[in-house]
């Protein structure tokens, strides 16, 4: 399977901005991860197969995650932006039987190229 991720771009404090993940195929775990040069990646937000969620901390109640149908494309509303967000954000999608969905230590983990989010006045 591919991804490839898109909707990053630069928006203000307070702004919206969406992100899209299109998968070659049909996916089962899939999620977003964000990091900052010199800081560890954090996890934004996952969606398992059955369309359990996991957020992040820092975004619980500002960000939303969603996918389609045909689970093939997977998106991540997010609102309310902070500075503190800016960062690249990538997507991951990883086989349902590789719990929990939302940790990326194993190597049944791919991912996609990363879009730059920056929110900034």
């Amino acid at each position: 399977v591919q991804l490839q991720a898109s909707g990053g771009g630069l928006v203000q404090p307070g702004g919206s901005l969406s992100l899209s993940c299109a998968a070659s195929e049909s996916t089962t775990s899939m999620g977003w991860y964000r990091q900052v040069p010199g800081k560890q990646r954090e996890l934004v937000a996952a969606i398992a197969r059955v369309g359990t969620t996991k957020y992040g901390d820092s975004v619980k109640g500002r960000f939303t995650i969603s996918r389609d149908s045909a689970k093939t494309t997977m998106y991540l509303q997010m609102n309310s932006l902070k500075l503190e967000d800016t960062a690249v954000y990538y997507c991951y999608t990883k086989p349902h039987w590789d719990v929990p969905f939302w940790d990326v230590a194993s190597r049944n983990v791919v991912w996609g190229q990363g879009t730059q989010v920056t929110v900034s006045s």
